[in-house]
């Protein structure tokens, strides 16, 4: 069930349930919806049959649920995601030329990072990443760029993805100092098991502003040279700040 108080407008109800069908990986049923949202089944059945209605939600054979093309198509025309990607997908590109590995441009949001890009290949380790996707920042490289930034602390208890991931404050106070130290973010099978990853902030108006973004690379720990890897996430990264900066 969702955190907090339950949304008391139509268009906040509407808009958690846009939200839980486009963080689920699968279609979700009207029980799951209701479940997730906190909302009365039937108040979930009406609003999400309207939703469907106005293409921004779209009903499988088997009676879930899930984002509808109008909403990818809408998500699509913001002109601040377009141009960023836009902007990154050359340097994107290169880098998975480079490593055959995955490679991600996540923004903030909120206590999470959110990933707008994904590019991968048949060589590229699986993971369960994907465009559109999000996941905590404390155990991501792109989240610990951001959150290395960010001199407030987390508000809420920090969940455990793996064995490895850090939950003590001190944990990983420690680690966003050296994140801040060495200019790039490391995540050592903190969101998935065998899985690692490095990051490297993106600025707009330069380094010394608040970072607008992060690249990063992610594979198979045992595949991955990290300062390797880390110095040309960090090329990249200073490479499209001056894209954006001009």
């Amino acid at each position: 069930m969702t955190d907090g108080p339950l949304p008391k407008s139509v268009l906040a109800r509407g808009a958690a349930l846009l939200r839980v069908c486009g963080e689920s990986e699968t279609a979700l049923s009207l029980a799951e919806l209701a479940l997730r949202t906190g909302l009365p089944k039937p108040t979930a059945h009406r609003l999400i049959g309207e939703l469907v209605r106005l293409g921004l939600v779209e009903r499988t054979p088997e009676g879930s649920y899930r984002i509808g093309l109008a909403l990818f198509v809408l998500g699509q025309s913001a002109p601040s995601v377009r141009e960023l990607r836009d902007a990154a997908l050359p340097y994107l590109g290169d880098l998975h030329e480079v490593t055959h590995e995955n490679v991600h441009l996540a923004v903030p949001d909120g206590t999470d990072t959110l990933f707008l890009e994904k590019v991968t290949g048949r060589r590229a380790t699986p993971i369960v990443s994907r465009t559109g996707g999000r996941l905590p920042a404390h155990c991501t490289a792109t989240g610990k760029v951001f959150l290395a930034l960010d001199p407030r602390p987390p508000g809420r208890a920090l969940p455990r993805l793996t064995p490895r991931t850090l939950v003590l404050p001190g944990q990983l106070a420690r680690d966003l100092a050296r994140t801040r130290a060495r200019g790039y973010g490391v995540n050592l099978e903190e969101a998935e098991v065998g899985v690692s990853a490095v990051a490297a902030p993106v600025y707009s108006q330069g380094p010394g502003s608040r970072p607008v973004a992060a690249i990063s690379v992610t594979g198979g720990t045992r595949r991955l040279d990290m300062d390797r890897i880390g110095a040309r996430v960090c090329a990249a990264a200073r490479a499209l700040t001056r894209t954006l900066s001009a």
